[in-house]
């Protein structure tokens, strides 16, 4: 970018770009998978929700001790 004098949005799509120009093979990235660790019957979907309600106690519990 600093040869070229072009800022980081025009070097990423021109890099885009040339990947998509490229009739090259392309080897495919694989991911490493690990195990997240949850036990089953635990629904992750509902995690965020669970944390904001924990949150809610939290600070119902702080505001009724007056702090």
């Amino acid at each position: 970018m600093r040869e070229r004098g072009t800022g980081f949005k025009e070097t990423v799509n021109e890099l885009i770009r040339r990947g998509l120009r490229s009739s090259e093979p392309v080897e495919p990235y694989e991911s490493p998978t690990f195990c997240s660790g949850v036990h089953d019957g635990i629904d992750l979907d509902r995690a965020l929700g669970l944390v904001g309600e924990l949150e809610d106690a939290e600070v119902e519990r702080k505001f009724a001790m007056g702090k």
